[in-house]
């Protein structure tokens, strides 16, 4: 694969070869499964390329399982319940990588006046700033300057993520006026931000809140490509389970550093194996249920929340 091809271009040619197979099975289904009208063959098509994307994010769910950690009591969800987060997830993963990741650009936006810090947002592994349609748009209801970057070549270490960091933080607090930043990432963009305070320490940092980050690691990067996949690899068993990349990180963190992280995940998330994995020691931890890895950018109990806390961040 080449690492320099962007997340919006993989995107695109993904929907090139899904429109390609579905048209490809159009023309079977008249030609050789006796179907006459050319309306029904092409939804038999589009049908059949949903039911992969669906058996995709199905797959998901039961290979976290294998490695799940215990749900706690006040979490555990029924049937109907379990139904609609399946639901909510394949309907985020469809949205993300179908339109908002294959159109997106990332873009700074400064609402002048706000006395709010500045949020910068941080995709995780395979995404980009597109990730983030859903809180731009609370952010901008809020006049709550903001900024996202595509975190890019694609399958990079997660440090030489961190120069870019450096720069859309430099950059926002110089459009914005402010002397730090709130970051936001999601998944493997978590540990971008603290590789960045690694590197630089917190003085452009007001808070991170991250969002589905494999702390400690996941299972299911073992089936991940890169550099970066490599170093969020998790084993099942050991006394050492983590990544020696992510036993570095930790090791050179303080207190302090750990005091500045509000970690939120979800006990039901499909990517992050087990879901405890996102539980950072140190840091604050605020745990969901009933919700998937992908649809944490769009659920709106998750969405509130967040917004609620980075609202308490601006009247201090």
């Amino acid at each position: 694969m080449n690492v320099t091809l962007s997340t919006r271009a993989m995107l695109r040619w993904l929907l090139l070869v899904q429109a390609a197979a579905a048209c490809a099975i159009a023309l079977a289904a008249m030609r050789y499964g006796g179907v006459a009208s050319p309306w029904l063959a092409l939804a038999c098509g589009l049908g059949a390329v949903l039911l992969v994307r669906l058996l995709i994010t199905a797959n998901n769910f039961v290979l976290t399982a294998r490695f799940a950690s215990a749900t706690p009591a006040p979490f555990r969800i029924g049937p109907g319940a379990m139904l609609r987060l399946f639901a909510e997830e394949f309907m985020a993963t469809m949205l993300q990588s179908s339109w908002f990741m294959a159109h997106a650009v990332a873009r700074q936006r400064i609402h002048a006046g706000s006395t709010a810090p500045p949020v910068l947002l941080l995709h995780g592994y395979g995404c980009n700033s597109g990730y983030w349609a859903h809180l731009t748009r609370q952010l901008d209801a809020a006049r709550i300057s903001h900024a996202s970057l595509d975190l890019e070549p694609v399958l990079a270490g997660i440090d030489d993520f961190v120069p870019l960091v450096q720069h859309a933080a430099d950059a926002l607090c110089e459009a914005s006026g402010a002397q730090r930043v709130i970051i936001v990432a999601h998944s493997m963009g978590g540990l971008v931000a603290r590789a960045y305070l690694r590197a630089h320490g917190s003085a452009r940092v007001a808070h991170v809140f991250t969002l589905g980050t494999p702390h400690h690691g996941t299972s299911l990067a073992s089936k991940g490509v890169g550099v970066n996949a490599s170093q969020m690899r998790r084993q099942a068993s050991g006394e050492a389970p983590e990544s020696a990349w992510l036993r570095a990180l930790g090791a050179s963190e303080s207190a302090a550093t750990r005091a500045l992280i509000t970690s939120f995940y979800t006990h039901h998330d499909n990517i992050v194996a087990p879901q405890t994995s996102s539980v950072l020691e140190g840091a604050r931890n605020i745990a969901f249920g009933g919700v998937g890895h992908v649809a944490l950018c769009r659920n709106r109990r998750v969405l509130d929340r967040l917004m609620d806390e980075i609202g308490k961040l601006s009247t201090r």
